[in-house]
């Protein structure tokens, strides 16, 4: 059975009980000598006991505070990984040929962007240039295009740009998300090159929050390695880093390793619906809320199944009959040897039925 600490109550009622014992006379009342003592002592023994309850807290790293934490990964060359950067591109317009050098600084709000290349706006007098989030972690990313202003707006060029969809930005790993890979270690201990290695590997490069293993999906010897980054694609330096660490550690008898960017399959759904007891608009954002939660659990190279959706629509409050009228069946990513499809959630329409 568990051993439990004596609480300080009791340790000072023991030690009382203990002088009551050698001598009966003793006064051991709330104003006597003895029991202050007893209550210091008592005091004394319940802070060890307490150190000792930490100590074991320690040993286990499910239940070690952080610093102790970090000590159990460092024994399996795991180290808490940095944040990132969003980047991606901007769009410009402007005079014909008007240039501009990197450097230039885009506002949206509390948001910033630095442009990381020199432009120069084409002949339909528009240009994408490359840039970098003013402000590190996942603040950063965007997830669909949206309008900006340059703060200080090069010659030729028009002031307001459009920021596209910013990837790779991501914060500093969490206690919770290192101790997620240090037991994946300790319950899949290496295995010279498996699929779960290969996992491991990637999950350890700063920017990666998902990877997903194809073995032998272009033939015998081959692995490819999918990688997202904030729920969403990964920026190329991320890619970069995480196919040059496989390629350091990954067994020299693969013949070919391959880390590449899931590509985005959007799904518009179609929903009618008959309800009692619930307002539409209700019933539309409880919906949305679930077939959205669904769509972004299913990782990439895996279908959208409409009878599944169909199901969670059925599970909503107040839903008593409901249709989907598009997509009319089960929706197939395309996997093959140069892409991977992930399917995402796109717009999610709710009428009565």
């Amino acid at each position: 059975m568990p051993f439990t600490s004596p609480t300080f109550e009791d340790i000072r009622q023991n030690i009382l009980r203990d002088i009551v014992n050698l001598l009966p006379d003793a006064d051991t009342g709330d104003d006597s000598d003895y029991y202050i003592r007893a209550s210091s002592v008592a005091s004394v023994a319940t802070g060890i006991y307490q150190h000792q309850a930490w100590i074991v807290r320690q040993i286990f790293p499910d239940t070690a505070d952080t610093e102790y934490l970090e000590w159990h990964c460092r024994t399996r060359d795991i180290y808490r990984k940095s944040q990132t950067t969003a980047t991606g591109e901007i769009g410009v317009t402007g005079e014909v040929n008007a240039t501009a050098a990197a450097g230039y600084v885009i506002n949206r709000g509390t948001l910033s962007y630095t442009t990381t290349t020199a432009v120069t706006i084409g002949a339909d007098g528009t240009a994408s240039v490359d840039a970098i989030a003013s402000q590190s972690g996942s603040a950063g990313n965007t997830l669909a295009a949206v309008s900006g202003i340059f703060a200080s707006t090069p010659a030729g060029f028009d002031s307001t740009v459009t920021i596209g969809i910013m990837g790779g930005g991501t914060d500093q790993e969490t206690d919770a998300e290192m101790l997620v890979r240090l037991l994946d270690v300790i319950r899949r201990p290496p295995a010279g090159g498996n699929k779960y290695d290969y996992k491991r590997w990637a999950m350890s490069v700063d920017g990666v929050t998902g990877a997903y293993v194809y073995p032998l999906r272009r033939g015998l010897g081959t692995v490819d390695v999918v990688i997202t980054s904030a729920a969403g694609a990964p920026s190329a330096e991320i890619l970069l880093a995480t196919q040059t660490y496989i390629d350091t550690v990954r067994p020299v008898t693969a013949k070919n390793s391959l880390v590449l960017a899931p590509t985005f399959k959007v799904v518009d759904l179609n929903i009618r619906v008959s309800l009692d007891g619930v307002t539409l608009a209700a019933a539309t954002a409880a919906i949305q809320a679930s077939i959205t939660d669904y769509i972004n659990r299913l990782p990439p190279g895996d279908a959208f199944i409409r009878s599944q959706a169909e199901m969670l629509i059925s599970e909503v409050t107040g839903v008593i009959d409901r249709s989907i009228i598009s997509p009319v069946g089960n929706v197939l990513p395309t996997v093959d040897d140069s892409v991977v499809e992930w399917i995402r959630a796109g717009t999610i329409t709710v009428t009565m039925l």
